[in-house]
C-alpha cells in the first residue's frame, strides 16, 4: 500500500505564507493601477475616479515617438533574434557530440549570466570601433543579441521534447530536409518558437540599461523617457503608461500560456 501524498496546502503557515508572497508581489502593481485613475495630479492624494490621463498620455507626442521607437526596435530585434535563435536550436539538437552541444549551448546563453552593464558597454566600445552612429541600428543591434538567449531557451526545450521520428518518417516519403521542416518540425515546434518570440519581444520592450547607454537623439525608447518622468516626479499619467504596459504584457503572457497548454494537450 502506497504512503498517501503530502498536501502542502496543510502544513501549518502555508495559506499565510503564500498570501503574504502574493501581496508582496502583486501589490505594487496593484497601487499603480488604481492610482492611474486618480483625478487629482498628486499621486498620493485621491479626489476622484478619472480617465483623463490616459487621454493624456495617448496625446503626449514624446511618449509617442519613444513607444514608436520601442515597437520598431523590438519587433525587428524578436524577429531577427527568433531567427538566430532557431538556427542554433536546431544545429544544436542535431550536434553529433554531446561536447560539442554542452559548449555552443553555454556559449549561445552566456549573455544571461553576464550582467547587463557589462554587456551593454561591451556593445558600446564595440560600436565605437566600427564607428557606427545611428541610434536605432545601435538599438537594434543590441537588442537582437541580448534577446537571442531568451528566445532560444523555449525552442530547445521545444525540440528536445519532439521525437526525430517524425522528421525521418518524412524523409522516408521523400521529403527533402527542407520540405521536412516546413511541413513537420515547424509546426510542432511553433508553440516554442512563439513563446520564445514573445520572450524577446517582451525583454526588448522592457529593456533599459542597453537602451540608456546606446540612446541618443530621436532613439529614446519608452523605458528611457519613462525614467525621464520619474526623475521629475511621479504623475498619474506615468501610472497610466505603466498601466497600458501591464496590461499588453499579461495579454502577450497569456496568449503565449495559451499556446502552450494546447500544444501540451495535442502531445496528449
Amino acid at each position: 500500500m502506497s504512503a498517501p501524498a503530502h498536501d502542502i496546502r496543510r502544513y501549518p503557515g502555508a495559506r499565510l505564507v503564500t498570501a503574504v508572497f502574493f501581496l508582496w508581489l502583486y501589490l505594487p502593481i496593484a497601487v499603480v493601477i488604481w492610482f492611474s485613475f486618480n483625478e487629482n495630479r498628486l499621486v498620493s492624494v485621491w479626489t476622484g475616479f478619472s480617465t483623463q490621463w490616459y487621454a493624456a498620455a495617448l496625446q503626449n507626442k514624446a511618449l509617442m515617438d519613444a513607444l514608436r521607437v520601442s515597437l520598431t526596435v523590438a519587433v525587428i530585434a524578436t524577429i531577427g533574434a527568433t531567427a538566430i535563435a532557431l538556427m542554433a536550436a536546431m544545429v544544436l539538437s542535431r550536434a553529433p557530440s554531446k561536447r560539442i552541444y554542452k559548449l555552443s549551448e553555454a556559449v549561445v546563453n552566456l549573455p544571461l549570466m553576464l550582467p547587463e552593464i557589462v554587456v551593454a558597454v561591451a556593445v558600446l566600445i564595440l560600436f565605437s570601433q566600427l564607428g557606427i552612429a545611428n541610434g536605432m541600428v545601435k538599438l537594434t543591434l543590441a537588442h537582437t543579441a541580448f534577446c537571442t538567449p531568451f528566445a532560444f531557451l523555449p525552442i530547445r526545450a521545444r525540440l528536445q521534447g519532439m521525437s526525430r521520428d517524425f522528421e525521418e518518417a518524412a524523409q522516408d516519403l521523400y521529403a527533402t530536409p527542407l520540405t521536412a521542416f516546413r511541413r513537420v518540425t515547424l509546426p510542432m515546434i511553433a508553440p516554442g518558437v512563439f513563446a520564445g518570440a514573445m520572450l524577446a519581444f517582451v525583454m526588448s520592450m522592457d529593456d533599459f540599461i542597453t537602451s540608456n547607454m546606446l540612446n541618443s537623439g530621436g532613439s529614446t525608447t519608452l523605458p528611457v523617457y519613462i525614467f525621464s518622468l520619474i526623475k521629475r516626479g511621479t504623475t498619474p499619467e506615468l501610472n497610466a503608461i505603466s498601466t497600458l504596459m501591464i496590461l499588453v504584457s499579461l495579454a502577450i503572457a497569456t496568449i503565449a500560456l495559451a499556446m502552450s497548454a494546447r500544444a501540451m494537450r495535442r502531445d496528449l
